[in-house]
């Protein structure tokens, strides 16, 4: 049975996400990520400026007058959470963890795709693949992925993204949209993200936390390595090693901004401890003005 605390959770995010969805996320939604193609719909009577390349021959000879053929988006697509719950996961200096910021986040993509009539599915990732939840329409599978990312024990802690990547690459058969939401502490997975990215419009979702960025003056701390569970004592008095920690933070984060741009894939900068309004809006707009 899943706890009435989490039950609550789940209502809480779906009313506020729903809500956001309404009044600022639906139309950016549907603009920003278009259908795969086109289908034919129906025919009507040519009138001068139609594109001749679109007459139905055939009606136009059975009826002795031109026709065209109508041809509507093929709206439907398929959108995929890649959800990372590694034990970096469960870290956070506000008043939520990165997991949770994951689950609203998550939500709030979801209720825009179902909005849109589009598929959302699931998958939770550690060092390997720990949950699937197949794409399917509707409500429904939305609350669905969003409980699971809310209720979820995963089974390890480390983080091996270049397994989820492959598995995706067998996994889907079409087309399909994926959001990848994680912190990226992981090194390795970048060949097998580029074969990911050639098939599928990736976009990556970027957790981070104030605290992950510079380490507080506290004097000795006993820390603990949330990903492989061992412990160090730090002097964090030390100025220097404040320093270097803030400097290799900054060249990650400078090395994965080349990397994803090198690809193209589009990188959105998630602090778990502000809101996530707002760099989700200048994607959509930034993504938009491309188009």
């Amino acid at each position: 049975m899943i706890p009435k605390e989490i039950l609550r959770k789940v209502r809480h995010i779906e009313l506020r996400t729903t809500r956001l969805v309404n009044h600022l996320f639906g139309g950016e939604y549907k603009s920003v990520f278009k259908g795969q193609g086109i289908e034919f719909a129906d025919v009507r009577e040519y009138v001068p400026g139609d594109d001749i390349r679109t007459i139905d021959w055939n009606v136009t000879a059975r009826s002795q007058n031109p026709f065209v053929k109508k041809f509507i988006e093929e709206r439907e697509l398929t959108v995929m959470f890649v959800v990372d719950m590694s034990g970096s996961q469960f870290f956070g200096s506000a008043n939520r963890l990165k997991s949770e910021v994951a689950a609203e986040i998550t939500a709030l993509l979801a209720f825009s795709a179902v909005r849109n009539h589009d598929k959302t599915g699931l998958l939770i990732t550690t060092d390997r693949v720990e949950k699937f939840i197949p794409p399917k329409k509707g409500k429904t599978n939305v609350l669905r992925v969003v409980r699971e990312i809310l209720y979820f024990k995963p089974k390890r802690r480390e983080t091996k993204l270049a397994a989820v990547f492959e598995h995706l690459n067998k996994a889907l058969t079409r087309t399909a949209i994926i959001f990848v939401v994680s912190d990226f502490l992981d090194a390795g997975y970048e060949k097998s993200l580029k074969i990911l990215n050639r098939r599928h419009d990736v976009i990556v979702l970027h957790l981070k936390d104030r605290r992950e960025e510079e380490l507080p003056d506290l004097g000795l701390l006993m820390a603990k390595d949330p990903e492989t569970g061992k412990e160090f004592l730090v002097d964090t008095s030390q100025r220097n090693l404040r320093e270097d920690y803030h400097k290799k933070f900054q060249r990650h984060q400078t090395q994965l901004d080349s990397f994803f741009k090198t690809l193209g894939i589009d990188k959105v900068a998630i602090n778990a401890d502000q809101s996530y309004i707002e760099p989700i809006m200048r994607f959509f707009r930034l993504r938009e003005r491309r188009l």
